[in-house]
């Protein structure tokens, strides 16, 4: 039900898994730590040169697992890399933190697709109606729970 003004693909909604800060922040003191009993048995640069290395690891470490974009656009529901179009999705039910470790432990389907982050307490679950696919579901982490059922309920609609 889109119309003519409206491209394909127009983000209804989207959002970044990235770390939190205390990540970035526990991280670089394990990095100075490590750098100071470096630094009383090794000679300065090496130490310095093995603390580039470790920070230059943390970053791109922390970096890709924050990486994954969930995106809902008028056609489809892409989480990482990941993606179905609008005619194979349900209606969506936002979590709260207990239903989402509830989903993600012992009421989970090992065919379902799962981008879960632990740091995110809230998930969406969204039904798979497609018959040919085995997954029955896709249980999403979100920092807005509420406005990413609203974003896929809407793509829902427009698909109907």
């Amino acid at each position: 039900m889109s119309t003519a003004a409206e491209p394909a693909g127009t983000p209804l909604h989207q959002e970044r898994l990235s770390v939190p800060l205390r990540w970035w922040v526990q991280g670089t003191m394990l990095v100075a730590t490590l750098f100071l009993a470096l630094v009383v048995a090794l000679p300065w640069p090496v130490a310095s040169g093995i603390t580039v290395v470790l920070l230059g690891a943390l970053a791109a470490a922390l970096t890709s697992y924050g990486s994954p974009r969930v995106v809902v656009t008028t056609t489809e529901l892409r989480c990482g890399r990941a993606h179905v179009a609008a005619r194979h999705l349900g209606t969506p039910q936002p979590l709260d933190a207990h239903q989402t470790r509830r989903a993600a432990g012992p009421e989970a389907d090992a065919r379902a697709f799962l981008l879960l982050r632990p740091y995110l307490r809230r998930a969406v679950r969204v039904p798979i109606t497609d018959p040919d696919d085995p997954t029955p579901y896709w249980l999403v982490s979100s920092r807005r729970p509420d406005r990413l059922a609203a974003a896929v309920t809407d793509l829902v609609a427009r698909a109907a």
